[in-house]
């Protein structure tokens, strides 16, 4: 297994994880978007494999440079809700808290790819101080994110610090930190960082992973370490094409997932990020997919599937409907996990 992290196109040929004849052409993508790969994600893609659904995540792929009509810089509407540097406030009751901008791994889908990488700046003393007195200005915020970038990436004693500043504030109740860490670099959550994250707010770990493979003992381990310092760990995952949008695959992530005491959380529509149609799936597809999970796979391991619309309206369930109503909207049409309908309430015969 490589040592380091892989960020050039000559570190992922001399891997062996891209044929020499393409260099050229990932060096155009690296041009325009950042490449890393850790040691634990380059170990499980298959070279020989050309649908292998790690590379597809992380390898850098010509199709990215083709934007689509429809693609956008900011796809969810971030920058138009962003009141200062750091803070992103799109609904009433919690923002979203943005340290830095740098990954441990850059997801060739991700939604902010045009504002995260090497160089990137992160927030400054006075910049964090002004975000923070936002926060604690707006009484009607409640719950945190830190996001990013991924802040795990901040060492034990940072992340300490800002638990404790967030939590000092009597109005938010809820602090939630969103990571790829403990999936693609699992052995930074050590007991420091577990520990740094305890507070007597509630803080909840969202971890991103979208294939049965990326649930490695490594990955295993970090969560158990987040548990035993007793902060609930939820998931959210992307639908991708090529990756996992098949039920037997979600099914597989999903159930492990949840073997691991982690709470499928949300699963995402693609977004328009500019590049990524190769690995964008149709809307139907999705709901059609969803629609085949229910009744095979049991309700803790039922994510939210969702859409963040773009222009910054916020994330919508766009997941199958079983309901339909009847006349006069008292009567209704249920369709079970099988695909029957029946009516509700049940229809009696008529006495005679």
């Amino acid at each position: 297994m490589t040592k380091a992290t892989l960020r050039r196109p000559k570190e992922l040929v001399a891997a062996g994880l891209v044929p020499p004849q393409r260099e050229a052409e990932i060096a155009r993508v690296a041009a325009r978007f950042a490449i890393a790969v850790t040691p634990q994600m380059a170990a499980l893609i298959d070279p020989a494999d050309p649908a292998d659904p790690i590379a597809r995540q992380f390898l850098p792929d010509a199709r990215e440079l083709a934007i689509a009509p429809e693609e956008l810089a900011d796809p969810i509407g971030d920058r138009a809700h962003a009141p200062l540097k750091g803070i992103v406030h799109r609904y009433p009751d919690r923002v979203l808290l943005k340290p830095h901008h740098v990954c441990p791994v850059y997801c060739r889908f991700c939604f902010r790819r045009e504002d995260v990488g090497p160089g990137s700046e992160s927030l400054s003393a006075g910049e964090l101080a002004a975000a923070l007195d936002y926060i604690r200005d707006d009484p009607a915020i409640w719950e945190v994110i830190v996001t990013g970038g991924d802040p795990f990436l901040m060492s034990a004693r940072r992340l300490g610090a800002l638990v404790k500043a967030l939590g000092a504030i009597p109005h938010v109740a809820v602090i939630r930190f969103h990571s790829r860490v403990p999936v693609v670099d699992p052995a930074r959550v050590n007991a420091a960082l577990a520990r740094s994250l305890q507070s007597d707010k509630a803080v909840y770990v969202v971890l991103h992973a979208n294939h049965p493979s990326e649930l490695t003992p490594d990955m295993a381990a970090a969560v158990k370490r987040l548990t035993r310092a007793c902060i609930p760990v939820l998931s959210q995952s992307v639908l991708l094409k090529g990756v996992n949008d098949d039920a037997a695959t979600l099914e597989a992530l999903l159930r492990g997932l949840v073997a691991m005491r982690v709470k499928p959380y949300y699963l995402h529509h693609g977004d328009l990020a500019r590049g990524t149609a190769h690995l964008r799936t149709g809307l139907g597809a999705g709901r059609a997919l969803m629609k085949r999970l229910r009744g095979r796979v049991s309700g803790l391991a039922q994510p939210l599937y969702v859409l963040d619309l773009p222009g910054g309206y916020g994330k919508v369930p766009v997941g199958p409907s079983y309901v339909e109503s009847g006349a006069g909207g008292e009567d209704w049409l249920i369709e079970d996990p099988q695909g029957e309908r029946h009516a509700y309430p049940p229809r009696r015969p008529r006495q005679a």
